[in-house]
């Protein structure tokens, strides 16, 4: 996965199980890329030890902060998109629901309860 974030360190805010994939919510992050990532949710599947699909809030370039101050980016194998820009991003409790709501549609994980495990 070619733009993966190149995370040091981080400390985990909430974790879910999304049917057969772990997903955690990481914020307080310090990273060796160029992106600066308020909270990233990284899913994956049981039994794998990589992640499969990242959903990031980072600072928005300098070209998009009129629409707001950051982005939210999906990052997976075959896809690396911000989805939208946004102030909101920076919320805890916004970008979590948002940023489920995007990994259940992306893997195909609708119909499973999302369980909130911290």
């Amino acid at each position: 996965m070619q733009d993966r974030p190149q995370i040091k360190t981080a400390l985990p805010k909430r974790r879910y199980q999304i049917g057969d994939h772990a997903a955690t919510l990481l914020g307080e992050i310090e990273s060796n890329d160029q992106r600066q990532y308020r909270f990233i949710l990284a899913l994956v599947p049981m039994g794998e030890q990589e992640p499969v699909l990242y959903v990031t809030s980072e600072l928005a370039a300098s070209d998009r902060r009129g629409e707001g101050a950051y982005d939210l980016r999906v990052v997976s194998e075959g896809l690396t998109d911000v989805v939208d820009t946004a102030d909101r991003w920076e919320s805890l409790d916004q970008f979590a629901d948002q940023a489920v709501d995007l990994a259940q549609q992306i893997l195909g994980l609708s119909n499973h309860q999302v369980i909130k495990l911290m």
